[in-house]
C-alpha cells in the first residue's frame, strides 16, 4: 500500500533551483556540447555554407570519410575490471618528445576561413593543453606567427613537396629555424581529389560573392564582420591564391614526386621525419626500410581518392609488421575520445584530429578549440577507466575488437 502525504513546500523548493541564465552567448553554446558532433551542429548554424563544405565534406561520394568514422563505430571494447582507475596517466612520449594527451592537431588548409582567429587559435590552444600543433603547407598563418602563438610548446609542420620545389625547401628551412621539431612529409596529394561540395557551392579562393552565398551570409553577419575587418585571407606560403581548392592544388603540387625527394628533404631536416598519408602495408614497410621516423596512416580525411582503405583498419597489420621500428600515428574519421583510445590499443602511438579541431573553432574560436580537446579528454579519460586502463601503455588490443562490415571477397 502506497502511503501519501500533503507535500511540504520546503521540499517542493528544495527541487525548484532555478539554474542561473547564462548571458554570455558564446559560453552558452559552449555550454551546450556535451560531444564533437554538438560542436560540429553549432558550427554548421554559424559558418557560411560554402565554408562549412569545405572543412566537413570529402571528395566524390565521400565514401572513405564514412567509411572511416564507421570504423570507430564498429568496436567491441572488452574492459578490465577490479583495477585500481582513480587516477589515470594520458601522457606519452612521441617523435622525441612529449604530449599531455595521445593526440594532437592535424594539418588543415586554409583555417582562417573557417573562423578569423585560425591557427592561431588552434596552436595556442594545443600549447595550453601540452599536446602539439601541426601546421599545413596550406595555412592562412606564418610559421612565424604560429611560433609566436605557441612559444613554448610543440610545432609540427606538413611539407606539400611543389613543383618549384625552392618554394618546398624554404618552408623546411623556416620550420626548423622556428624550432618545430617534426615535419610530415605527404604523399597522397599528387593531384587535388574530386572536392564536390566545393565545386557546387561555387567555392574559390579568395571566396568570391554571388547571389547565393550573399542569402546564405544574412543569418550569419558576425562571419562576414569578422572577414572583412581582419587582414586578408590567403595563403601564408603560397604567392597565388586565385581559383578553386582543386585548381590550386593542381597549380601547386608536382604528381612526380618520388623517394628522392623524400631523400633530399630528409637531409634538410634536422628533426623528426613522419611521412604522411600512407595507406598500404606494402607501402609501411618500404618507407621503413628507408629510415622514417614516423608513418602516419591517412586518407587525407576522405579529401582525395575515394574509396581508399580505411587507416583504422590498416593499424594492426602495419604496427605488427613495422610498429617496432618507426612510430604509427592515425588520423581520419576520429569523433570521439573513444577513438582514440581504440587506435592506441591497436598500437598506434598517437592520432591526429581535423575536423574536430576546425569544428569547435567555426563554434567560438579559441574557447570552441578548447572545448573540442576538453570533450576528447574527457572522453578519452573515461574510456580508459571503463576499461580498467590507469595508463597508455595499458591499453593493448585484447581490449578491442574491430567488427567486420565490409569483408573483402576472395581475389
Amino acid at each position: 500500500m502506497v502511503r501519501r502525504q500533503v507535500p511540504k513546500p520546503a521540499e517542493i523548493f528544495e527541487l525548484l533551483q532555478l539554474k542561473k541564465p547564462q548571458l554570455n552567448g558564446r559560453t552558452r553554446r559552449l555550454d551546450s556540447a556535451l560531444t564533437i558532433a554538438d560542436l560540429r551542429r553549432i558550427a554548421q548554424r554559424r559558418t557560411p555554407r560554402a565554408a562549412f563544405d569545405y572543412t566537413d565534406g570529402a571528395a566524390e561520394a565521400e565514401l572513405s570519410l564514412r567509411r572511416a568514422r564507421q570504423a570507430f563505430l564498429d568496436v567491441e571494447f572488452h574492459p578490465s575490471v577490479l583495477a585500481d582507475v582513480a587516477n589515470v596517466d594520458t601522457s606519452t612520449t612521441v617523435f622525441g618528445g612529449p604530449s599531455a594527451m595521445p593526440f594532437g592537431i592535424a594539418p588543415t588548409g586554409f583555417t582562417r576561413l573557417m573562423h578569423t582567429e585560425g591557427e592561431t587559435a588552434g596552436a595556442g590552444a594545443a600549447g595550453a593543453a601540452g599536446i602539439p600543433f601541426t601546421l599545413s603547407t596550406l595555412g592562412t598563418t606564418s610559421i612565424e606567427d604560429v611560433k609566436a602563438a605557441n612559444p613554448t610548446g610543440r610545432n609540427w609542420f606538413q611539407l606539400y613537396v611543389m613543383r618549384q620545389r625552392e618554394i618546398s625547401y624554404g618552408l623546411v628551412e623556416r620550420a626548423a629555424a622556428a624550432g618545430f621539431d617534426t615535419l610530415f612529409f605527404t604523399v597522397d596529394t599528387p593531384v587535388a581529389g574530386a572536392r564536390l561540395r566545393d565545386k557546387r557551392n561555387g567555392f574559390s579562393i579568395p571566396p568570391q560573392l554571388s547571389l547565393r552565398t550573399v542569402a546564405n551570409a544574412i543569418p550569419r553577419p558576425w562571419w562576414w564582420y569578422d572577414f572583412l575587418t581582419t587582414p586578408k585571407l590567403e595563403f601564408a606560403s603560397l604567392s597565388s591564391t586565385g581559383g578553386t581548392v582543386g585548381e590550386l592544388l593542381d597549380a601547386a603540387m608536382d604528381p612526380t614526386i618520388s623517394y628522392e625527394d623524400l631523400k633530399i628533404i630528409r637531409d634538410m631536416w634536422p628533426g623528426k621525419l613522419a611521412v604522411k598519408g600512407v595507406q598500404t602495408l606494402e607501402d609501411a614497410q618500404k618507407l621503413t626500410d628507408y629510415g622514417v621516423d614516423g608513418i602516419l596512416l591517412s586518407n587525407h580525411g576522405g579529401r582525395q581518392l575515394d574509396r581508399a582503405p580505411i587507416p583504422f583498419h590498416l593499424l594492426p597489420d602495419v604496427t605488427r609488421e613495422v610498429g617496432h621500428h618507426v612510430e604509427i600515428s592515425v588520423d581520419t574519421g576520429i569523433m570521439n575520445g573513444a577513438d582514440i583510445v581504440a587506435c592506441l590499443a591497436l598500437g598506434a602511438k598517437f592520432t591526429l584530429i581535423g575536423r574536430a579541431y576546425l569544428y569547435g573553432l567555426m563554434a567560438a574560436g579559441r574557447p570552441g578549440v578548447d572545448k573540442t580537446i576538453d570533450i576528447l579528454s574527457t572522453e578519452i579519460i573515461r574510456t580508459m577507466k571503463l576499461l580498467g586502463a590507469h595508463s597508455i601503455e595499458e591499453l593493448t588490443p585484447r581490449h578491442v575488437t574491430q567488427l567486420a562490415r565490409l569483408a573483402p571477397r576472395p581475389r
